[in-house]
């Protein structure tokens, strides 16, 4: 069950994840949970439909597995708080509200995508809800995100910046350094590594020196709590702390979520790096969406009400990916917008 690891002296017993138990959703929260994990789920299941036929170009890294920490750590925010993470960010796209046809039209490079079909599945945002990008390079989000963070201080206003980053990420300078000028001006940002366990093909035993990352901001006195990221309650528990500490002007908050991924590093990846029994493993025993979906059974959602939400989600992703390939592609001339802006001499 969901468990919690601060990085006080005084720590509760550790389990396959690294946690301690959490309080369970109330229904009606639960629900809402599941139907976005479920979307997020068969959202990325026709993203890689779409690749292997050849409609979606470049790389494309699936998030599938994954959908707890996203969905858990959304419940916790109020509107005006920001979102910025790497190239898996699909998921991340779809928790925060954005339109699956804008998402979908993205991916298949089509003018009706919400960076107009020149962004593709790692590059695309959305002002409107707070989303500030996928980033393809590694740990290059973790310094924006920190600025954004910046931004709500000097604007003296009570809002939070989650900062998504991988496990593989955790070792770049910048993210230390960005530590660092976070509890210097103790900005408003939540770090959320999601470690699933293999940064492109490498395990994070191998990587890493640091056997918890979440004790990775400890030098300069940054809280960590390490979570079991395939449980929504769990993660959702530990978001909620996380934004009352940065709300109420403390600084920076550390979360580690042991989470694992489902599918390849990207597409162009067929993981022979690690068993198929571990993989079949993780999604018998651990699996976020059929854990949520057992919890909501057990509190009295009749079987039949979940059949028929599960036939809706399939309809919105089917739509959305009807759409993407009936929507024009972007006009040559969209080349030269969004390259340069020039102003006029003062």
């Amino acid at each position: 069950m969901a468990r919690a690891k601060t990085n006080k002296a005084a720590r509760p017993d550790v389990g396959a994840f690294g946690t301690a138990a959490a309080p369970a959703l109330p229904r009606d929260k639960l629900l809402h949970a599941w139907r976005q994990m479920l979307l997020i789920r068969r959202f990325e299941e026709k993203a890689g439909q779409l690749y292997g036929m050849g409609l979606i170009g470049g790389f494309c890294h699936l998030y599938i597995g994954q959908e707890a920490v996203v969905v858990g750590v959304q419940l916790a925010l109020s509107d005006g708080d920001e979102v910025i993470t790497s190239y898996r960010d699909h998921g991340h796209m779809l928790a925060t509200g954005m339109d699956p046809r804008g998402v979908m039209a993205e991916l298949t490079g089509r003018a009706t995508g919400y960076s107009r079909g020149k962004g593709g599945s790692m590059h695309m945002f959305s002002l409107e809800k707070k989303f500030f990008g996928g980033h393809g390079i590694v740990g290059a989000q973790v310094s924006i995100g920190t600025g954004l963070a910046f931004s709500n201080l000097y604007r003296a206003n009570d809002r939070v910046c989650v900062t998504y980053l991988g496990e593989g990420a955790s070792n770049q300078g910048q993210v230390f350094e960005s530590f660092n000028l976070a509890a210097l001006l103790k900005l408003p940002c939540i770090y959320v590594i999601e470690n699933n366990r293999y940064g492109m093909g490498t395990s994070v035993d191998r990587a890493s020196a640091s056997r918890d990352l979440s004790q990775n901001g400890a030098p300069w006195r940054i809280p960590g709590v390490q979570v079991d990221g395939m449980d929504v309650a769990a993660v959702h528990a530990a978001a909620q702390t996380a934004v009352a500490y940065c709300r109420a002007g403390n600084g920076p908050y550390l979360m580690e979520m042991k989470t694992y991924r489902y599918r390849g590093h990207s597409m162009s990846d067929p993981a022979k790096y690690r068993t198929r029994e571990e993989v079949q493993s993780m999604r018998e025993h651990h699996d976020p969406i059929d854990h949520a979906r057992a919890a909501l059974l057990a509190a009295g959602v009749a079987e039949d009400e979940l059949k028929r939400m599960e036939a809706e989600t399939r309809a919105i992703v089917q739509d959305a990916a009807d759409a993407a390939q009936s929507a024009p592609e972007p006009d040559p001339a969209e080349l030269w917008t969004d390259v340069l802006a020039e102003s006029a001499p003062p």
